[in-house]
């Protein structure tokens, strides 16, 4: 064998062919068996995993097939869960909103009550000075007629001045303050019009003289002044001439 090796060598040789080739066309090499048999180990791991490949497209679909056969009954389950989300929302905006209506009309009850509680403070103070107010009054008439003459009634005199005083001063510390309307404009909401008197000197509806004092508490009206209002001054007529006709004859 090697000598005929050898002489298909040198005839290559010869004729100017690689030996390489002819040793590859001649002879079946141990290499060319195993790659045989390596295509071969391959060829089976192919058609093993084409198997593994269906199985698993198999178990694939059947699990498609049992989604499938799930999906109603997920779709009517998150279905359900969506209506209850959506009536839990609407219970908490109409809670929330009673909430925000009663804290309305809570406040706007202790607005009201703190408002008629003044009103009734500002009421009860006012009825109690109005009964004090005549007394005023009356201290005021005397002071202004009387005309102490001797010592004796100078000391009266400044006695029961200092008790209209004292009383003045207690209605000043409650709110209450009198009105000076002389000179103003007559206000129907502020005096009360007893007397007109005729004149040039001021326009008309002018306060000339206040006859009973008028008082404010606070910012109210506690009573109205009695005052005499000017008025314009009528030009006396004239005596109409007589024009009687002449008898009949």
């Amino acid at each position: 064998m090697m000598d005929e090796n050898k002489q298909v060598n040198n005839t290559s040789q010869q004729l100017g062919e690689p030996t390489e080739v002819k040793q590859d066309m001649m002879s079946d090499s141990p290499a060319q068996i195993n790659s045989n048999e390596s295509g071969s180990e391959v060829t089976e791991q192919v058609a093993a995993t084409s198997n593994v490949s269906g199985d698993t497209a198999a178990l694939n679909q059947e699990d498609g097939f049992a989604a499938t056969e799930k999906t109603p009954a997920d779709t009517a389950a998150l279905t359900e869960l969506t209506q209850q989300i959506e009536s839990l929302k609407a219970q908490v905006e109409e809670r929330s909103g009673q909430y925000m209506r009663i804290a309305a009309d809570f406040e706007n009850y202790r607005k009201r009550t703190s408002k008629e509680k003044e009103d009734l403070d500002v009421q009860a103070k006012r009825n109690t000075i109005l009964e004090l107010l005549p007394v005023v009054d009356n201290f005021e008439r005397a002071r202004a007629h009387l005309k102490p003459q001797t010592d004796g009634e100078m000391t009266i005199h400044k006695s029961y001045q200092g008790v209209y005083k004292q009383l003045v001063d207690c209605l000043k510390r409650l709110g209450v303050s009198p009105m000076r309307p002389e000179g103003e404009q007559f206000d129907p909401n502020l005096h009360e019009a007893v007397m007109r008197e005729p004149t040039d000197e001021h326009p008309d509806g002018t306060v000339l003289e206040e006859l009973v004092r008028g008082y404010y508490i606070g910012d109210r009206v506690l009573r109205h002044a009695m005052v005499k209002v000017a008025a314009p001054k009528e030009d006396t007529p004239s005596a109409p001439e007589d024009q009687s006709s002449p008898a009949n004859s």
